[in-house]
């Protein structure tokens, strides 16, 4: 649960963390993983589910932001939170093959519950992201299925687990073990106080260039030499402090503070994605008023929910190789653990 108190990998952290140092911690957000391994067949991939509220994310959606930090990626609904600046569904990681499949099932999960949909109403925006596993996984063998979306939907809870798990199972970052990782701080605003989580899938970075918490950590050693930066990261930020659109797109591009803290310089075949959502301000499906109030943060005021970001990403993404064990996979190719590498 991000990175344990006793952790000889420390961050420091100027903002208190959340009680589980989770993106959970954020009121009535939900992680669920399902996890496929074979090491016979090559396998390590699966999918991570998030839930931005628990409940009708068609009828009452959330505000967001996307920032695409550097787009070599395809993932998809991305467009439509740029245009309108609301989700309206689960957000689904997988890898790059499995979009499809997860758009399919993402599909039919939102229609089950919303007969309105394509009906007597629009369609449905569904939003999935992608990281190539195809270091370690099979990717060609497509062993992402509908039934494993649901099932990570399904497995939505308050924990889940960390590192090499769900979309994450075959991941590779700056040279280790990548993976799922997650982490929340607590920023007080007008004597109340509000949390701000990420989650995020870690599949970048030269190996060579990873730092933690300043110091650079010379794992070059664990591969062939040469080896160029082509990974990706999708990151997810949740708060429940009212931030409208706009404010949310500034938070989303805070991620690449964290990314640079971390070792990566954004190379040219990285797919690096950031999406910002808040739960507080719902915009409703239906309305009755042509004019609906939300809250927005007074903009002179926003550096400290910017600095809170940028922490708990970095913490995020040390968190995900943190966890991570060390997999065999295709092609002969093993990638260690950090703990296991230090």
């Amino acid at each position: 649960m991000g990175l344990p108190r006793n952790c000889e990998v420390k961050i420091r952290s100027k903002f208190k963390k959340g009680e589980k140092n989770l993106i959970t911690d954020v009121p009535n957000v939900k992680v669920g993983h399902i996890t496929l391994k074979n090491e016979g067949k090559y396998i390590n991939t699966g999918v991570t589910a998030i839930l931005p509220h628990t409940g009708n994310l068609f009828r009452n959606k959330v505000l967001a932001g996307t920032s695409i930090i550097n787009g070599f990626g395809k993932s998809v609904g991305l467009i439509q939170i740029e245009e309108l600046g609301t989700i309206e569904t689960p957000i689904i990681m997988t890898n790059t093959f499995g979009v499809g499949t997860a758009i399919n099932a993402l599909t039919k999960y939102m229609l089950k519950d919303n007969e309105d949909i394509g009906t007597t109403t629009g369609t449905v925006n569904c939003v999935v992201t992608e990281c190539n596993d195809g270091e370690l996984n099979d990717i060609r063998g497509m062993h992402v299925t509908e039934e494993n979306v649901l099932q990570a939907l399904e497995n939505c809870a308050d924990i889940f687990e960390e590192g090499a798990v769900g979309a994450g199972t075959g991941m590779c970052c700056l040279g280790v073990k990548g993976g799922i990782g997650s982490a929340s701080r607590i920023v007080s605003c007008d004597d109340k106080e509000y949390t701000i989580g990420a989650i995020l899938m870690s599949n970048f970075g030269m190996p060579g260039n990873l730092i933690i918490d300043g110091r650079r950590i010379d794992t070059e050693q664990t591969v062939p030499r040469n080896i160029v930066e082509k990974g990706s990261v999708i990151v997810i930020i949740a708060t429940d402090i009212p931030l409208n659109e706009r404010q949310l797109k500034r938070v989303a591009k805070r991620a690449t503070v964290a990314l640079s803290r971390t070792g990566s310089f954004i190379g040219n075949g990285s797919g690096d994605i950031a999406i910002a959502f808040s739960n507080t301000n719902i915009i409703p499906h239906y309305s009755e008023k042509n004019i609906i109030e939300t809250k927005m943060f007074y903009d002179d005021a926003i550096d400290k929910v910017f600095e809170a970001t940028a922490e708990v990403v970095e913490e995020a993404v040390i968190s995900s190789i943190y966890h991570a064990e060390t997999v065999k996979g295709i092609r002969g190719k093993e990638v260690f653990a950090l703990k296991e590498f230090l």
